[in-house]
């Protein structure tokens, strides 16, 4: 199964060879971890990759829930493969086709790649989390997201949820090498996974796990909106409207989250009557943790609203520039020359004699 084309061949174990082939490597071992569960002795491990297998399983009726533990590393391991894999699929039959036809500079074809395979990311994972929050009701229940802490025991679609993330977050880190991002852009797109990266891990290990899937529902719509924006400015930079609408989801976004957040840990478990640190009972209820969670959240949305100041300041000093060049053509309009042809007559209407004399009447001599 070829992801690319080749235009040439390079050497085994090379740096290009491995950028070139990398999706084609990755889909080999998926390929060989899948037979293994056809194999006798191997399905004990194969499962343990493929399947959410977690280190402990509690029945409640007809409902199995599940905790996490260390043999999820393996699991987000196996998807982190999946992830490198789809990611190379919507590259190539994809973006790669699109890039085709808009003729985009290296910059912005790297920003254009960017933003549709995040865009195709958070539409799945808004969808995702919404059928979640809607089949779980934790929508209508608002007070179901703090109350009974601590939520250690997860449903499938939940603790499955948090793996995928994991690792499409974890897969971004070397698609940074493969797709040879530019230095400028590393820093940038580093600081957005480490931030995901942090924030997901927190959720799930904390056992905050029902209030991080609202936060995250209302940031990937936010996100979805942007790169839909910036994929449509691509294609005509007359497409402006949809970055004003993503403007005012982004701002409710950063207001929903911290009303949330406040509302969730600094009252909700703050009045909550298991108080205290308990690792084995998965209760991180203490006023430090809380008092750590809200710091944290509180300082990302800060820095993104700073990001966010920052990036329509630019849009309106680029816009005060286009309007101010577009005045300066429209009053210094630049005059026509008149055009004369060989006999001397003028081509914009100005009649003229055939010998290029003037045509008013000449005065007759007296005789």
């Amino acid at each position: 199964m070829a992801f690319r084309r080749r235009n040439k061949s390079y050497p085994f174990f090379s740096q290009e060879f491995l950028i070139q082939n990398h999706a084609d490597i990755v889909f080999s071992l998926v390929i060989f971890i899948l037979i293994g569960l056809m194999m006798f002795n191997t399905p004990p491990i194969t499962n343990m990759l493929c399947v959410c297998r977690p280190s402990y399983v509690c029945s409640e009726g007809e409902v199995t829930l599940y905790h996490y533990g260390w043999k999820d590393c393996a699991t987000v391991l196996f998807y982190f493969f999946i992830a490198i894999i789809l990611h190379a699929v919507v590259q190539e039959y994809l973006l790669d086709k699109v890039n085709r036809r808009l003729h985009l500079s290296k910059s912005k074809n790297t920003k254009f790649n960017e933003s549709g395979q995040l865009c195709v990311f958070h539409l799945v994972s808004s969808v995702w989390s919404f059928y979640i929050l809607i089949t779980e009701g934790y929508l209508l229940h608002p007070s179901s997201l703090w109350e009974n802490y601590p939520h250690v025991h997860l449903r499938f679609q939940v603790k499955f949820f948090y793996l995928t993330q994991l690792a499409y977050w974890l897969h971004a880190l070397p698609e940074l090498y493969f797709q040879k991002v530019r230095k400028e852009e590393i820093s940038r797109q580093l600081q957005y996974i480490c931030l995901y990266l942090l924030h997901i891990a927190a959720a799930y290990l904390l056992n905050l796990s029902r209030v991080g899937l609202v936060l995250f529902f209302l940031q990937y719509v936010s996100e979805l909106g942007f790169h839909i924006a910036r994929l449509l400015y691509f294609t005509d930079e007359n497409h402006q409207k949809m970055f004003d609408l993503w403007a005012v989801s982004f701002v409710f976004t950063r207001m929903a989250t911290l009303t949330l957040m406040f509302l969730a840990v600094g009252f909700g478990l703050a009045h909550a009557e298991n108080q205290g640190l308990d690792l084995e009972m998965g209760n991180f209820n203490t006023v430090l943790i809380r008092m750590t969670v809200l710091l944290l959240v509180c300082l990302t949305q800060s820095w993104l609203l700073w990001k966010f100041i920052r990036f329509q300041l630019r849009r309106w000093r680029e816009f005060r520039h286009e309007q101010a060049v577009r005045k300066k053509a429209a009053t210094k309009q630049p005059l026509r020359p008149l055009k004369r042809d060989s006999l001397g007559h003028h081509e914009n209407g100005v009649l003229k004699a055939e010998n290029g004399a003037s045509p008013r009447t000449k005065k007759l001599k007296s005789p």
